[in-house]
């Protein structure tokens, strides 16, 4: 993915990654009621969405659409952190994270599965 996302932008996109294709109406309402944003802040993200290429808007009724799927997203990000902060070394993010005090049992098993299948 080579767009970058504000903080801001990725509040809409999860409206549409959450709840499909739909009215901008309805994205600005939800995050009224989550965030607090009126609906011209709201517009404005679309708009900004729209114009990098990763919302796509039609009518009838301002209706937008995700082009970009959320893992594409949460891929980007995440290597974009292993770039920042781990100099590139997605190894030493993987031992940060292990190295947290509060991780669930539940949570090392599921990271020992995972690192299981890479093997």
């Amino acid at each position: 993915m080579e767009m970058e996302l504000f903080d801001s932008e990725l509040k809409v996109m999860d409206v549409l990654w959450r709840e499909g294709d739909c009215r901008a109406k309805h994205i600005a309402s939800l995050l009224h009621e989550e965030v607090g944003w009126n609906v011209n802040t709201t517009y404005t993200l679309i708009k900004r969405c729209i114009k990098k290429g990763a919302i796509e808007r039609t009518e009838p009724n301002f209706m937008c659409h995700a082009l970009i799927p959320k893992e594409a997203v949460q891929e980007a990000k995440t290597n974009e952190l292993i770039d920042k902060i781990y100099d590139g070394s997605a190894d030493k993010l993987f031992a940060a994270l292990l190295g947290r005090k509060n991780l669930s049992n539940r949570q090392i098993e599921k990271l020992k599965e995972i690192v299981g299948e890479l093997e």
